[in-house]
């Protein structure tokens, strides 16, 4: 039976999630490509501030079990995930430009590119 209730409202995204087999290598791009410093990072992971959400880089095949926090804080339940994934990251619009010439000195190739009836555009890389 369907509830009658709506869902309360939602606050916004707090993490993302990728999943890497490399990941000194996903460190490496994250740093040079991104400019990212990791705010926590072990051998399982990296933590990324992104403005107001931290995106999460997981080493695959390492989240398998559930994650005991200490002090009694909780725990974090398995998660992991394979094959292409997808993250889209906010840029302001008169920086396009600076980040495509960025990306060619980098050797990362622009893969597609989207203009959205708005106005916005995505690059895929």
């Amino acid at each position: 039976m369907a509830s009658s209730h709506q869902a309360p409202p939602l606050g916004g995204v707090i993490e993302s999630v990728l999943y890497t087999q490399d990941m000194t290598q996903a460190r490496e791009f994250f740093a040079r490509v991104l400019g990212l410093t990791a705010h926590l990072e072990d051998e399982r992971f990296s933590a990324y501030p992104t403005g107001d959400t931290m995106l999460l880089v997981f080493q695959q095949g390492q989240t398998d079990e559930t994650v005991q926090l200490p002090d009694d804080m909780g725990t974090i339940p398995p998660h992991d995930g394979a094959g292409r994934q997808h993250l889209a990251l906010a840029i302001p619009a008169q920086s396009l430009e600076a980040w495509e010439a960025h990306l060619a000195d980098q050797g990362v190739e622009i893969e597609g590119r989207t203009r959205w009836p708005k106005g916005s555009v995505s690059l895929y890389f």
